[in-house]
């Protein structure tokens, strides 16, 4: 029997963020997860960001990729095992381009500020260091919590990371939760079910009418990530897909 891939009615609960969504601020453009990646996004009419955050040695949570700190700062080792106050002093923005040098790794504190003051949104992919999967989803949950708090739009937080995505159940369980998803791994939509997740973020090459039907039969959002091609993005919005995370600030007009 060939499975019912007609259309699903969208999930009834309320969806309050756009469909275009920055990847890492303007991460091609400006130094990916900077504030000046912000900004340059902000000004090519984004009004909703992705950002990576992880937790410093003494539990700050602030904005990094990878693990290591030598691809995008003058750093070297494990972010995770180093204090705010050494982190704040890396220049995280020297190799992307001259123009950019001296740019600093921002809390997120820092951009919930930005973020809130300028009324965008904001999608948080929590980015644990290994081994501290459930501690870093409690900690940038708590942290979001407060910094969002009586707001109408509270952030999108995401991962990779099941466990992250159950302490920030456990800390912060008002707060909307999404599970990334690079490939369809045994049980991943009960495991985002248990988890209380709002949305699933797929890679893009994901998605197709029977993923979409599953997804929208669970009464799930459904995301791609990272699509910076026009003939993709197309095939994604005709699916009905609800958010699309790019890197082409420069080509795709973020419309909807």
């Amino acid at each position: 029997m060939q499975p019912d891939t007609s259309p699903q009615a969208h999930p009834t609960r309320p969806w309050p963020y756009p469909r275009w969504i920055a990847h890492r601020g303007a991460g091609l453009l400006a130094p990916e997860n900077t504030l000046a990646a912000f900004r340059l996004g902000a000004a090519h009419g984004y009004r909703m960001f992705e950002c990576d955050a992880k937790l410093s040695a003494d539990g700050v949570a602030f904005l990094l990729h990878d693990d290591t700190l030598e691809r995008t700062t003058n750093g070297q080792g494990v972010a995770g095992d180093q204090p705010w106050a050494a982190l704040s002093q890396l220049d995280a923005g020297a190799w992307h381009s001259p123009a950019h040098a001296g740019e600093t790794l921002p809390t997120l504190a820092a951009v919930a500020r930005w973020c809130l003051a300028n009324g965008h949104g904001l999608n948080i992919e929590i980015k644990p260091t290994p081994g501290t999967e459930r501690q870093t989803g409690q900690v940038v949950a708590l942290a979001a919590a407060a910094l969002w708090a009586g707001q109408e739009r509270p952030p999108l937080l995401t991962s990779f990371e099941p466990a992250a995505l159950a302490g920030a159940q456990d800390s912060a369980p008002q707060l909307p939760r999404g599970l990334l998803l690079e490939t369809l791994w045994p049980g991943w939509l009960e495991r985002a079910q248990a988890l209380g997740c709002v949305a699933v973020v797929c890679e893009e090459r994901l998605w197709n009418a029977a993923l979409m039907h599953t997804v929208c039969g669970a009464q799930l959002r459904a995301l791609a990530y990272t699509v910076n091609d026009a003939a993709t993005a197309q095939r994604l919005l005709a699916l009905g897909l609800d958010g699309i995370i790019t890197d082409r600030v420069d080509t795709f007009l973020p419309a909807g």
